[in-house]
């Protein structure tokens, strides 16, 4: 049975395209058929099918599972039919709700920062000037010293200009990045919901990279009726009766089209309805000989602006992006308070955040660009809001995401925009790789992060020989090298003494130069001349079957005679060239390892904290270093993330292809140097750094082969975050369940309870854990407690100097009984009573294989000792060694070393005041022990520990001293 009847916006609330895209709703532009399926023969059902189909479309209805005779149906069907007729919906209202749909949607790179962002909560005015482009030009990084009147796109459609009956054309443009999409994004949205461009009845954004693609001629109606199908009808784009004066045209990036104002190539045409090519139709649209009382906006890049006559242009208007920090403020809180979580902490990120923009950093700099501020939010909410249910995300990820957004789709041509059948195309981004990202690769090889403009001249320009390739350097310059290097805010300082005003040039984000250089050595950019010699060779015999002496005579045309002997080697011994590509691979592999396994003592931060500084800054003293001798550590950590297959296939988007035979090789080799390396002590930093790279691999089983030959996970004094703890439990999530190491060691990490939630996977593969120095206190042990059973392999536990009180301490005497395979439990320097820690002990003298409880340091009065030393010599349940003092009754401890030693060892980072008081109590007993002795040797061992208790105090002492003097200074 059907019905026909008009769906509106409640009928479409009922359609979803399909379950990866639920949120599009149905229909989408160009469909004329929908269809809803009715599951019920409930009355409501019936009624509110009928009422949600009276709007502005005709659709088809099937209801499946009711009878046509049903009396009801046919009585609501019947008062759907006459109501239809009557209530007809204007097709701009249908316009501007399916445009606010579409200009509404966010890219997936959008989406992981929280539920509730749109575009209106995440847009900010970037800076745009009124100024004609024969001005001066400056990049993006220095716009603020533009001159020009600050405008709208509004102000530059009011008619404060003598036009007479013609529309205002506006050309808008700028560079990559600055903000162009964005603000015609807002635009449009703004139009549809009424509180802009109110002058205009009808709005028609056009892609001009759509435009490009369209082979067939067609008319201008016919075209804005294939794009939106709701207004073929419409009398605005007749043409008579000046009825477009009403109309709006938005064309943007127009880069992306080849427009001939030359009589010759492109005719006169003011016909709406006669067929065109898209490239005539814009041109006659800007001359004003098309519809002249339309309107226009025309969006493009620098290098385009000659492409439309000046005297077709009314006004020009440059888009500057974010031009002080008070704009940029603005665009990180809209983004990062989107976040869940505590605001103090989300407070706290983007006041550190304003203050690195206000120092005028390098950071600010690049900023200018609205682009880079998405990156900036981006990489903030990865270090700082990860949690076990967010989406897997890679810093990797993030900046093959970053260049997606920016430069998806986008190929240099040569000809300077006139139409060519044969021209060549070369991905955009193959070609910032082959230039920019030499330049990355070189200064990363020597250690250098600034450059001279004779070395931007040499590594970006290169040696060009044709016009070709001179004309796609020159688009290069103007649209895109502002946009991956700026001018250094420290390039006044004197990098050399005998110059003293060279201007230098660095990466906008520091973190750029390193992916650059890991892309340029993985897509196998950097060759030596044996591999780009041999590479000829094996093209040139795949293309012929000739004799020997034939394809001598094709290689003599483009090869040296010197080397000849070369080719002819190849060539006997094909298996060379396997063997050469071979290598290759395993360099790249064995440079990663390398780079990851290297140690630089002035360097010892993780790569993650690096990456925080930049954009975060440095509080406190800064660092007295060289611009050009900062670390590289985050280069072969880029190589690995890139061989992921997520990366690979958006590279592919660019252009920019790794095969999967290059993976696989640099993959084998790389597992065997870091199985090499690994089974070798690293320091805490270098450890991170590991776990750091096999996360941005994402190649669960080699993870977990390498992790294989790792015994000591190490990472104290490690500033855990809540990604290094995503990343320790996701790395180690990879191993067998029945995978242990032999310690997990996590102390001095500033590890809290929160933390400890992202750790329980973690905590599942070791042996002996250890959380000393963390201040974790009672809820923190608590939460520990509830994630321990599942580890029933734990044998050691150390829970030292982390805020443990007498109810933690009763907590875990009542919990130990879960963890059956426990052997030793430190809870020493809390602040654990006399009756906690008899509780305590008794509960391990119950359980089946504890034998060592340290207790010292704690709140415990000489009574408490004494309870203690009486229940290790007698009463019911297991011997337990207990270690509570240097002293057992009027004895000396015979744990009295270890006791000292572990107290040596933490003196400086713990609370020294508290550590001497305590060091003096056990220097009081053991005199008052002494003078009980009658024994000469016992005595003379009485000094011996003594000397030990007043070694420890000097050493204590010496560390405040010093601390104190470096204060003073």
């Amino acid at each position: 049975m059907w019905c026909s009847g008009r769906c509106g916006p409640r009928a479409r609330m009922l359609w979803w395209r399909s379950q990866e895209a639920s949120k599009q709703l149905l229909p989408l532009y160009g469909q004329n058929v929908g269809y809803l399926k009715l599951m019920s023969t409930d009355m409501i059902s019936v009624r509110r099918l009928v009422v949600s189909t009276l709007s502005s479309r005709w659709y088809k209805v099937p209801v499946f599972g009711l009878s046509a005779a049903h009396p009801s149906v046919a009585c609501y069907l019947k008062t759907c039919k006459r109501e239809c007729h009557s209530a007809p919906i204007d097709p701009l209202d249908t316009h501007k709700q399916k445009l606010k749909l579409w200009f509404s949607h966010l890219p997936q790179e959008e989406k992981q920062f929280g539920g509730s962002f749109s575009p209106e909560t995440m847009h900010i005015n970037p800076l745009i000037l009124e100024r004609h482009p024969a001005e001066d030009k400056p990049g993006p990084f220095n716009t603020h010293q533009n001159k020009g009147v600050s405008t709208t796109v509004e102000e530059l459609f009011q008619t404060t200009l003598n036009t007479g009956d013609q529309g205002v054309n506006v050309l808008l443009y700028g560079a990559v990045g600055t903000g162009k999409s964005t603000v015609v994004r807002k635009l449009v949205l703004d139009w549809c919901s009424g509180s802009s461009l109110s002058q205009f009845q009808l709005l028609v954004p056009l892609s001009c990279e759509d435009l490009s693609k369209m082979s067939k001629n067609i008319s201008l109606r016919d075209l804005v009726g294939r794009k939106y199908v709701h207004l073929r009808k419409t009398p605005m784009l007749s043409g008579e009766l000046h009825q477009a004066r009403n109309v709006l045209f938005v064309f943007n990036g127009m880069e992306r089209m080849k427009l001939d104002f030359r009589m010759a190539s492109t005719e006169l045409c003011s016909d709406p309805n006669e067929a065109l090519p898209p490239g005539a139709i814009v041109v006659n649209l800007l001359r004003k000989y098309l519809l002249p009382e339309a309107s226009i906006l025309v969006t493009t890049r620098l290098s385009a602006l000659e492409r439309v006559p000046q005297k077709y242009v009314t006004r020009y208007a440059q888009i500057c992006g974010f031009n002080d920090p008070a704009r940029q403020r603005a665009y990180f809180t809209s983004r990062l308070l989107q976040q869940t979580g505590e605001e103090s902490r989300k407070d706290e990120l983007i006041e550190l955040l304003y203050l690195n923009l206000r120092h005028e950093s390098q950071l600010a700099a690049a900023c200018y660009l609205p682009s880079y501020c998405w990156l900036t939010c981006a990489t903030l909410h990865f270090l700082h809001f990860t949690d076990e249910k967010a989406p897997i995300r890679t810093l990797t990820g993030i900046y093959t995401s970053f260049l997606r957004l920016n430069f998806g789709g986008e190929v240099l041509e040569a000809g300077g925009g006139v139409s060519s059948q044969d021209q060549q195309q070369t991905s955009l981004m193959l070609y910032v790789v082959q230039t920019v990202g030499k330049l990355a690769f070189d200064g990363v090889t020597k250690k250098r992060a600034s450059f001279s403009e004779d070395e931007l001249e040499q590594w970006v320009g290169g040696k060009t020989k044709t016009d070709e390739e001179l004309q796609k350097l020159a688009m290069f310059r103007t649209d895109v090298l502002d946009f991956f290097l700026v001018p250094c805010v420290e390039s006044k300082r004197s990098y050399d003494s005998a110059q003293t005003d060279v201007k230098r040039y660095v990466f906008a984000v520091p973190a750029m130069q390193e992916y650059l250089a890991a892309l340029y050595v993985v897509l196998g950019e950097n060759k030596t001349a044996l591999e780009k010699l041999t590479k000829q060779v094996s093209e040139t015999i795949g293309q012929t079957g000739e004799e020997v002496t034939t394809l001598f005579s094709i290689l003599s045309k483009f090869i040296p005679f010197k080397i000849f002997a070369v080719f002819n080697l190849l060539k006997l011994f094909p298996s060379l060239l396997e063997k050469i590509s071979r290598n290759s691979k395993g360099h790249i592999a064995r440079t990663m390892a390398a780079e990851m396994f290297r140690s630089e003592d002035s360097y010892n931060e993780d790569v993650l904290d690096q990456v925080e500084q930049s954009l975060l800054g440095v509080h406190g003293p800064q660092p007295e270093q060289h611009l050009d001798k900062r670390p590289f550590e985050l280069y072969p950590i880029f190589m690995g993330g890139l061989l992921h297959y997520g990366n690979r296939r958006l590279l592919d988007q660019l252009g920019c292809s790794i095969k999967s035979e290059t993976v696989s090789q640099i993959t084998r080799t790389l597992k065997k140097q870091l199985i090499k390396e690994s089974r070798q002590k690293q320091p805490p930093e270098e450890m991170m750094d590991l776990l750091t790279l096999l996360y941005e691999f994402q190649n669960p089983r080699v993870t977990a082969e390498v992790l294989q030959s790792i015994r000591t996970i190490n990472l104290s004094t490690v500033r855990m975050t809540p990604l290094k703890c995503f990343v320790l439990s996701a790395v180690l999530s990879c191993c067998a369940p029945g995978f242990l190491l032999n310690d997990l060691i996590l102390s001095s990490c500033h590890l809290t309870q929160d933390l400890l939630h992202l750790l329980w996977p973690a905590f599942r593969h070791t042996r002996s854990l250890k959380l000393c120095d963390n201040n974790l206190l009672d809820a923190g042990v608590r939460t520990l407690l509830d994630s321990l059973p599942e580890n029933q392999s734990l044998q050691n536990l150390s829970l030292m100097h982390t805020g443990l009180g007498d109810a933690a301490a009763l907590e875990l005497a009542e919990r130990l009984g879960k963890h059956t395979g426990l052997l030793e439990l430190n809870v020493a320097y809390n602040s654990i009573g006399d009756s906690a820690a008899v509780t305590l002990v008794d509960a391990c003298r119950e359980h089946p294989t504890i034998h060592t409880v340290h207790l010292y340091l704690n709140q415990l009065t000489d009574v408490g000792k004494q309870s203690l030393y009486n229940m290790q010599k007698g009463g019911s349940g297991r011997h337990v060694r207990v270690l509570a003092s240097v002293m057992e009754g009027s004895d000396i401890s015979e744990d009295w070393h270890p006791i000292l030693s572990i107290i040596g060892k933490n003196s400086v980072s713990w609370e020294r005041e508290r550590v001497r008081d305590q060091l003096l109590v056990f220097l009081r007993d053991l005199e008052w022990g002494r003078k009980q002795q009658q024994s000469l040797w016992k005595r003379l061992h009485f000094r011996r520990v003594e000397s030990g208790v007043r070694q420890t105090l000097l050493l204590l002492d010496k560390a405040s001293s010093i601390g104190s003097g470096t204060r003073s200074h």
